[in-house]
């Protein structure tokens, strides 16, 4: 039989027991998971390179879990939702549409431009924010939308820093065009064109392919006939290889050989069959060479930790893009999309690849540009 005391006792316990279990509950309540999108071509030809940006988000991801950050009151933890284009525009708009619905938070993605522009429209539609890695075509931002920004120099830079060292530093007089009909193979292709006229070189031909094939050798028979110094490619890696390959087979195999980010990838020499060609190759990507990122060093030891072997190009700008949208959310003390995304705009943040801001239009304000070349079947930076 319960004493009088013994009773208050056992009520004190139940009474502090239970509000004990109610506060792990309210404790419970106020972790908040929040989706970090991420969309590129993980099939298809170019998986490899999406694959990459979609681990430099994962990496993003798994650093921020360990900060234990609490923005607007509540712990909140990151997950990746990742989604495949395929590198195609109308997949892009779906998948585009798919994140805004599935309310994530922001979007670091696409890869390419011409899965970038088209989804642009439908983020800018929904009030998301969304941070590109790699898509360089300047027509991204042209149309000023609040949630598209750029974490590399754009076509502009990549095509007018190659015609420069085409005619400044190899003194080439001829060069042939070649690009794929994409945003972005039309897009650097062009800029490399009018360079190179501004520098007195002369353009002996034009001709296109598309971003799937895998036959160049008509158009680069139609190229020999006019026997240019060298030969721009406004195309991918994919296409790229089997191009260096037959230009080979044809009798071009010294003939120089320029490209954008997009084809700029350790990759191409395996692409290429390891063909003798691939030396006489000089490409442009938008940022510095991850061994020269105030960043670089350490984070890519922790990256090919993590993801052996899969190292490309664009995931150190995929980590960072991922961790400048959570300082904005940081700043703005909120997860929401139209309460944070203002905040993008004003961004100072010191991230792997550099210290990050934007000017107008969501441009990087100070976009660097490395040129490479190949030897000994390896990447190497040239400046």
């Amino acid at each position: 039989m319960l004493t009088a005391s013994r009773l208050r006792f056992s009520l004190q316990w139940t009474a502090a027991a239970a509000l004990t279990v109610a506060c792990g509950a309210t404790l419970a309540q106020e972790e908040q998971t929040v989706k970090i999108g991420h969309a590129g071509p993980i099939s298809g030809g170019i998986a490899h390179i999406g694959k990459d940006t979609e681990n430099g988000v994962r990496m993003a991801v798994d650093d921020l879990n360990t900060q234990n950050l609490v923005i607007g009151g509540k712990k909140i933890k990151f997950v990746i939702a990742a989604e495949d284009d395929a590198g195609d525009p109308r997949q892009a708009t779906a998948v585009a549409q798919k994140l805004c619905d599935q309310k994530v938070a922001g979007v670091v993605g696409h890869l390419q431009s011409g899965t970038s522009i088209p989804a642009s429209s439908v983020y800018n539609k929904c009030d998301l924010p969304h941070i590109t890695a790699s898509a360089s075509n300047p027509d991204l931002t042209k149309p000023g939308y609040k949630t598209s920004f750029r974490l590399i120099a754009n076509d502009n830079a990549l095509g007018a820093a190659l015609a420069l060292f085409a005619a400044d530093s190899l003194k080439l007089k001829t060069v042939a065009i070649i690009d794929d009909r994409t945003a972005y193979g039309q897009g650097v292709a062009s800029v490399f064109k009018a360079t190179a006229l501004q520098k007195g070189l002369k353009v002996v031909g034009e001709e296109f392919t598309n971003d799937k094939a895998t036959d160049f050798m008509a158009i680069l028979t139609a190229i020999k006939n006019k026997k240019p110094d060298g030969i721009f490619y406004g195309g991918l890696d994919a296409q790229a290889g089997p191009m260096l390959r037959q230009m080979e087979q044809l009798g071009l195999g010294d003939v120089k050989y320029f490209g954008g980010d997009a084809l700029c990838t350790p990759k191409l020499p395996e692409l290429a069959g390891k063909s003798p060609s691939v030396k006489n190759v000089t490409c442009a990507t938008g940022g510095a060479s991850v061994d020269k990122m105030q960043g670089g060093s350490d984070w890519k030891k922790r990256y090919d930790a993590k993801f052996p072997g899969q190292f490309q190009i664009y995931s150190p700008y995929a980590y960072d893009a991922a961790m400048v949208l959570v300082d904005a959310m940081k700043r703005a003390n909120s997860v929401d999309p139209v309460v944070y995304g203002p905040f993008l705009s004003k961004t100072q943040y010191k991230g792997v690849t550099a210290n990050i801001s934007f000017i107008a239009k969501g441009e990087l304000a100070a976009p660097a540009v490395t040129l490479y070349t190949y030897k000994d079947g390896s990447r190497v930076p040239l400046n």
